[in-house]
């Protein structure tokens, strides 16, 4: 098992990769139609793409929170 202080880190990875994914799979069917290079270019859009998604979810998901939690009402 992975220790819990990498649990934001792991979260943010795999919600990066999830959204970064379904993203670029969208934009580029959308982009290029489906065709023979249609899922090489994906693979190429998503492997440019992560890195990016990762830091930014890492960097700004702790500001995220807090803005939600702001914006929110506690439960009763």
């Amino acid at each position: 098992m992975i220790p819990a202080r990498f649990s934001r880190a792991l979260f943010s990875l795999i919600m990066s990769g999830l959204m970064s994914c379904l993203v670029t799979g969208i934009a580029t069917v959308k982009a290029i139609g489906f065709g023979p290079s249609t899922f090489s270019d994906w693979i190429a859009s998503w492997a440019f793409c992560w890195p990016i998604a990762f830091t930014v979810i890492l960097l700004l998901g702790p500001s995220v929170q807090r803005l939600v939690n702001r914006l929110v009402r506690p439960q009763d």
